[in-house]
């Protein structure tokens, strides 16, 4: 009897439905056959996480709708906001895999030692990002943590203002000894393939690596594309 097919659950800790639908996207190009996401929407909150008090907002709701859909069945969880709001909570509190983006991305960009960089546009996340660095063990492999100019909300409204704001940090990144470069943000997915091509550098995109740690947690085996791009480590 053929098996039901396995369902991921992507969270996204705001409220802005568009970057849902690019982040379940994403995550569902790189399934097998037998694997279905699921994105869900945050219903309160901001459209994009800029601060700590809107993590902090998250991460409640993040465990609340975590835990429902445990409950309703689905095979895994991916906490798809690189603060991880509500990670550690949601884990103590179901008994099936959960993903956290930025986790997952520093685990690959950290893979074999090596020293890695992180690119964001949210300013007033510094102190959140760093502590997650020294949380998940890498303190000692981060080359640095680069910061976009300018408002977030304004930075992230413009596509063509984000990118080339993540290129001009991304290259900074390779004066700091970084040996890769990790997204920090997943709604700056849609930027990773832009930074890939202007940086000789290999660029960890957390959408996709949070979806890897959910297939492998799941004992699923998936041959992914050997690129210098997003959807690789090299």
């Amino acid at each position: 009897m053929t098996r039901p097919p396995y369902r991921i659950a992507l969270l996204n800790p705001n409220t802005n439905t568009a970057t849902t639908a690019l982040m379940t996207g994403i995550a569902q190009a790189l399934c097998p056959p037998n694997v279905e996401v699921q994105g869900h929407t945050m219903m309160l909150g901001p459209s994009i996480i800029t601060n700590e008090a809107a993590l902090e907002a998250a991460a409640k709701q993040v465990v609340t709708v975590g835990v429902g859909l445990a409950s309703a069945g689905v095979d895994a969880l991916i906490v798809s906001a690189f603060g991880d709001p509500g990670l550690l909570d949601l884990r103590d509190r179901v008994d099936i895999p959960v993903a956290g983006i930025a986790e997952a991305g520093m685990a690959e960009a950290a893979k074999d030692g090596r020293k890695f960089s992180i690119i964001t546009t949210t300013p007033d996340l510094e102190a959140s990002i760093l502590e997650k660095v020294t949380l998940y063990g890498y303190q000692e492999q981060l080359a640095s943590l680069r910061i976009s100019e300018g408002d977030a909300f304004a930075v992230m409204a413009d596509e063509a203002r984000m990118k080339a704001a993540l290129i001009a940090i991304a290259r900074q990144c390779e004066t700091d000894g970084a040996e890769a470069l990790l997204l920090g943000g997943g709604p700056l997915a849609r930027a990773a393939t832009a930074v890939a091509d202007a940086i000789p550098l290999p660029i960890i995109e957390p959408v996709s690596a949070g979806l890897r740690y959910a297939l492998n947690t799941l004992g699923l085996t998936f041959s992914f594309p050997e690129r210098r791009s997003s959807m690789s480590l090299s």
